[in-house]
């Protein structure tokens, strides 16, 4: 089994930065693939980056320029450095990892999540 926990969300201003993580324990060496998605109220769960075995990494064209997804395997963790926030980025953002050397956008195709860290931006 492998246990994701998130940390550093909470509320902050349009045109702010947070920096969320998350931190796997467990059967890590699992793990080929990490992500965030991210859920509004009211909206399905969106996919926001992931990054790959290869340490390759793909965002979403609404965050793409303003967001950046590192993975550290020696701390077995996981960073989403958001920057340049906007109110629509407002939602509860989610760790994911899969088992997949090539991670899709599905949310149905990762296999575990975390419990999830609320962000707010206020305009």
């Amino acid at each position: 089994q492998v246990q994701l926990v998130e940390s550093g969300g909470g509320l902050v201003q349009a045109g702010g930065s947070l920096r969320l993580s998350c931190a796997v324990s467990g059967s890590v060496g699992s793990i080929k693939s990490m992500g965030w998605f991210r859920q509004a109220p009211g909206k399905q769960r969106e996919w926001v980056a992931f990054v790959n075995w290869a340490d390759v990494v793909n965002c979403a064209d609404a965050v793409k320029g303003r967001f950046t997804i590192v993975r550290d395997s020696a701390k077995n963790s996981m960073y989403l450095q958001m920057n340049s926030l906007k109110s629509e980025d407002t939602a509860v953002y989610y760790c994911a990892a899969t088992s997949l050397y090539r991670p899709t956008v599905v949310a149905g195709n990762w296999n575990y999540w975390g419990q999830g860290t609320q962000v707010t931006v206020s305009s």
